[in-house]
């Protein structure tokens, strides 16, 4: 068994880029964690009734996908780019306590700023901690943030790694159904017919049937 880590920027993004992932960890005997550092603002303003609503769709997604551990940060939506160290210091003593030996974490250049700053604050924890060794970190993609990103080399998601996750495709959309507020129509990449699409996009550039996407940052074999 290994110790698991998602690092979420928002609720959904776990289930978005990781959610197939996630599924296949728990089914192969692995504890998973997902820590999400922030609650969502709507319309910039925090409105307390719809982060609760948002908290039981986390909830349920995690029920869904079969995950062990739920940690919320509950950092403000859209206020991270202020300072990194408010990010990365809960993350620091959350990565502690649980000791993960795999990591996943967000795309260093989604167009999300929030995200950007998460990116950050993961990557310096993964390398700071010396009292035990973090044995693979990755990065995974978040449709909507990922794929609106401008068109230019150093914004460019290049996956290397690839997970197979044909039998735990339709798991996957359904916890994203859990997040109704989030959901978007088709063509929107958000949409369950886009994230579906974007998995088969993704299981075609490795011969596969549908597939999550991640570049490997991190790895260390023994």
């Amino acid at each position: 068994m290994e110790k698991i880590l998602i690092i979420a920027p928002h609720m959904d993004d776990e289930v978005l880029g990781v959610g197939g992932t996630i599924i296949k960890h728990t089914q192969s005997g692995d504890y998973v964690a997902v820590c999400f550092v922030c609650n969502r603002a709507y319309g910039h303003k925090y409105i307390k009734k719809l982060i609760v609503e948002e908290k039981k769709a986390a909830f349920k997604t995690k029920e869904i996908l079969g995950y062990q551990e739920i940690k919320f940060l509950d950092l403000n939506d859209e206020k991270l780019d202020h300072m990194l160290q408010v990010t990365l210091i809960p993350l620091e003593e959350y990565m502690k306590q649980l000791k993960p030996e795999i990591v996943y974490i967000n795309h260093r250049q989604d167009i999300h700023q929030d995200h950007k700053i998460v990116f950050q604050a993961g990557v310096i924890v993964c390398k700071n901690l010396l009292d035990y060794k973090i044995k693979k970190v990755m990065c995974y993609e978040t449709p909507s943030s990922t794929t609106e990103s401008p068109p230019f080399l150093e914004f460019a998601f290049q996956p290397n790694y690839y997970v197979d996750i044909e039998p735990y495709l339709e798991k996957k959309l359904k916890a994203l159904r859990c997040y109704k507020k989030e959901l978007r129509n088709f063509p929107h990449p958000r949409s369950v017919e886009g994230v579906k699409i974007l998995a088969m996009k993704r299981g075609i550039e490795a011969g596969l049937r549908y597939a999550e996407a991640f570049m490997v940052m991190k790895e260390i074999c023994q």
